[in-house]
């Protein structure tokens, strides 16, 4: 059986990154730290996408976690 994500929200979070850090996006819906991974996703077969950011910029992390191009947002949240 395939565990399904949560969905924190049906719209993208919108983060300033920083570039050559590394961001890991919550994969399950689960963390109180959205669109973080806080580790809420022990138990499950979820785990975090490591992103990590080619320039400082803005970007859209997913935040209804069923994106074709995670951990970005791809529009998806339209359809749910």
């Amino acid at each position: 059986m395939t565990d399904t994500p949560d969905i924190p929200q049906k719209s993208p979070y919108p983060v300033e990154v920083e570039e050559g850090k590394n961001y890991f996006w919550c994969a399950c819906g689960k963390s109180q730290n959205q669109p973080f991974c806080d580790g809420s996703h022990k138990g499950t077969e979820f785990t975090p996408v490591k992103y990590t950011a080619e320039a400082s910029k803005k970007v859209f992390f997913c935040g209804c976690k069923h994106s074709g191009k995670t951990p970005l947002c791809d529009g998806s949240h339209s359809s749910l």
